[in-house]
């Protein structure tokens, strides 16, 4: 395995970090201001993100995400992915590389008709909608596809759907105007043939926002929101590919997504170990610096292990889905959807215990990195889902030898 970017890698994460310096990290302190004179519940847009959009535009850093429209492979733009984490929030919303979008653009490149991808891909890769993924449900373990429970049923020339999702990131922003939901067009059918997925524009009759949901407290600025779905009428060919094909669909759109999260996640693990660092040379406890004792030196290298270990095992992933495709590295994409959260909050632990009630004010970071990241092991399947995955394969593996 070769991880040595390509002349044309090197130089797109030469101008990112300089995006970064010059125009995002300066930009935190104005959106977080933006937002706290609105008040916590406030989803409206900081103008402050329009205007990095434009920077990002003149700089080249724009729709990075996807090899037909960056020219990066998954192994080339997963470092760029890290650069932007470590600005979570801000980072991949102004490049157009942010989740959901990057996930439903890619759907709707895959699967999308002429029609669907000119009403609502273009505006997505332009920046001008935003877009959510409806998929999770309240009632039933969602982590299995098989469970949910929202009905789309064919009636004439439209489909009707009915149901209730949460946890639909985008949401609570105006400019999510189209949903990719998914529901049960076959509940008799084989079990993951049940399953369709459907587009359903935000001003549709019968969908309802019923609340935006707080993650550990925080009220992100675009929304997790809960929604119903009562007698949702929708055009017939607002279906993606062909009934039957939700299961499949959604197996395609998650496999670079997670390398996204993952490399995102070590991006703030990075900026955790340098805030770490930075604390521990400017404060003094019983008489030496933090910095020269014992236990923090501990952490700061376990830190820098952890990353470096969980950061080749997302590249080798990277390496193996641009060589073999999802299916290809279906074990090791699970493997990091575990190990990389993990990883990323253990930093990010260890430097909140640094910073002591700095650590978990909003004086820092660290305490809404804390929670992105402790969300990221429920984000696309809770981690035993994952284990389970790789215990599966594990377990039918051929040994040359067992002893």
């Amino acid at each position: 395995m070769d991880f040595a970017l390509s002349e044309r890698a090197e130089d797109v994460c030469g101008r990112m970090w300089d995006f970064m310096r010059e125009q995002v990290f300066p930009a935190e302190p104005v959106y977080e201001a933006w937002r706290a004179e609105r008040g916590h519940d406030n989803h409206d847009h900081p103008p402050v993100l329009e205007e990095l959009k434009v920077e990002a535009r003149k700089r080249g850093l724009w729709n990075l995400f996807h090899h037909e429209l960056g020219g990066l492979t998954n192994l080339e733009y997963a470092s760029v992915a890290e650069i932007m984490g470590w600005s979570p929030v801000i980072a991949p919303e102004v490049t157009n590389c942010g989740a959901p979008d990057t996930g439903n653009m890619e759907t709707l490149m895959l699967f999308g008709t002429a029609e669907q991808k000119e009403r609502w891909l273009e505006p997505l890769l332009a920046g001008e909608i935003r877009s959510g993924f409806a998929m999770t449900e309240p009632d039933v373990a969602s982590s299995d596809a098989r469970n949910i429970q929202t009905s789309i049923v064919r009636d004439g020339d439209e489909y009707v759907i009915n149901g209730r999702k949460w946890w639909i990131t985008g949401t609570a922003d105006e400019r999510c105007q189209i949903f990719i939901v998914m529901g049960k067009t076959d509940p008799d059918g084989a079990p993951h043939r049940q399953q369709s997925m459907v587009l359903v524009p935000r001003d549709t009759p019968g969908f309802e926002i019923v609340r935006h949901l707080p993650v550990f407290g925080y009220q992100d600025q675009h929304g997790h929101s809960e929604l119903r779905f009562t007698d949702v009428r929708v055009p017939a060919g607002n279906l993606l590919a062909g009934e039957g094909d939700g299961f499949m669909i959604a197996q395609a759109r998650l496999g670079p997504g997670r390398i996204h999260h993952c490399m995102r996640a070590i991006g703030m693990a990075e900026r955790a170990l340098a805030l770490m660092v930075e604390r521990v040379k400017s404060r003094v406890a019983f008489g030496r610096p933090l910095a020269e004792q014992g236990t923090v030196r501990e952490q700061i290298a376990l830190s820098r292990i952890e990353i470096d270990q969980v950061r080749l095992l997302v590249l080798k992933t990277a390496d193996l889905i641009d060589k073999y495709g999802a299916k290809g590295a279906r074990t090791e994409i699970a493997a990091i959807k575990v190990a990389a959260p993990k990883v990323c909050l253990d930093v990010i632990d260890r430097a909140i215990q640094v910073h002591g009630g700095a650590g978990v004010s909003d004086d820092t970071p660290l305490a809404g990195f804390w929670a992105h990241a402790r969300t990221l092991r429920i984000v696309d399947g809770p981690d035993a889902v994952h284990i389970r995955s790789v215990a599966k394969e594990e377990l039918a593996r051929e040994r040359p030898y067992a002893g």
